[in-house]
């Protein structure tokens, strides 16, 4: 199914999903160009080991809802980076402290980025 979203709505998906568990620093990256078997990057932060599983499992459970299936995940364990690959989007969910450290942003910086669209939340009454 993913041949009938595009990457940004693979992106704004998997986005929705993370913000709904705490996710942020929200980056897209467009690597089609250097990587022609993947579209985008989607780099999103957790505060802790939990946050980032509960991100990244969230972002599975949309993604599938969606008919998007998971090719590969790495990291789960561990809860400090996990890498969710779903083909035409990769999904890279870290702890801030791996984010900082690996600076994928630093290493893609050439990458366009792409657009991210999140749910407006309501303020609290």
């Amino acid at each position: 199914m993913t041949d009938a979203l595009t990457p940004r709505e693979l992106v704004d998906i998997a986005a929705a999903a993370a913000d709904s568990k705490g996710g942020e620093d929200f980056v897209a990256l467009d690597v089609s160009g250097p990587l022609p078997l993947v579209d985008a990057f989607l780099l999103v932060t957790g505060r802790n080991e939990r946050n980032v599983g509960a991100i990244s499992d969230e972002i599975e459970t949309r993604m599938h809802e969606a008919g998007i299936k998971r090719i590969r995940r790495e990291g789960r364990a561990e809860g400090r980076w996990v890498l969710l690959d779903f083909g035409d989007l990769v999904v890279h969910v870290f702890h801030e402290q791996e984010r900082i450290f690996y600076g994928l942003e630093r290493l893609w910086k050439d990458c366009p980025v792409i657009p991210i669209d999140l749910p407006q939340h309501s303020a609290p009454e």
